[in-house]
């Protein structure tokens, strides 16, 4: 078992992090995919930009709350929000095809270093894992060993970053045309999988509030993806 130094405060200094490491994505697109980013602005108004940041903010704290039954805050919840409110920007001012490729970057760097954060928050952050008797089991302050799932979700999408950007190397087409749609697809079936290493409550068999929403994102991507190869 792995004791962790844990402080709710650590939470912060995680988003902090979780933020400037967005923030240095964003840079390395605008300067290494300038083209898909002045595609996106070309494309979009303002309005685009509010709409996803409204749209995350309600999602976050809506499935948050919802999961826990008090108020909180959730990444999934924050993702699946901007989406729609995106999309919804997108069927009311005609704009199709995918717009989400600049993001891909600065959303994994942001999961990668923002759950960290969550580990070292501890059990008051409420993203815990469940017991386990693996050697690598983390100590949260309460002596009993639990998944850290926390690190499961950093590791994954450190994995898929890094196939991404070989791809895009090679300019492989899932990545450039479809890059957004298979971020949100790694993401929903990552996640599903480490939501069964959750304490969180059933809803539907043994299925949380997160894996139903999982299941919709990955439907999502997948519609979106099938969608525009017949275009």
């Amino acid at each position: 078992m792995i004791v962790v130094p844990t402080d709710p405060l650590w939470h912060h200094v995680g988003d902090a992090a979780a933020w400037m490491a967005a923030a240095i994505g964003g840079r390395w697109v605008y300067r290494r995919r300038r083209p898909a980013v002045e595609a996106l602005a070309a494309r979009t108004t303002p309005g685009y930009f509010l709409s996803l940041a409204l749209g995350a903010v309600a999602g976050a704290w809506l499935f948050g709350s919802l999961n826990l039954r008090a108020p909180s805050h959730s990444i999934a919840g924050a993702l699946a929000g901007a989406i729609a409110g995106v999309e919804l920007w997108k069927w009311r001012h005609g704009v199709r095809g995918s717009t989400g490729g600049p993001f891909v970057v600065p959303l994994c760097l942001g999961i990668i270093v923002g759950r960290w954060g969550c580990l070292f928050a501890g059990l008051p952050d409420a993203t815990f894992g469940i017991p386990t008797g693996l050697p690598w089991g983390v100590d949260l302050g309460d002596g009993i060993a639990r998944q850290p799932v926390q690190i499961y979700e950093s590791l994954a999408m450190l994995l898929f970053l890094l196939a991404y950007r070989s791809a895009l190397r090679q300019e492989r087409p899932w990545a450039v045309q479809h890059g957004f749609h298979a971020f949100v697809l790694a993401y929903a079936v990552q996640r599903f999988v480490w939501e069964f290493l959750k304490p969180y409550p059933s809803l539907v068999f043994s299925l949380n509030l997160f894996h139903l929403l999982m299941i919709g994102l990955a439907a999502y991507a997948l519609v979106w993806i099938a969608r525009s190869r017949r275009l």
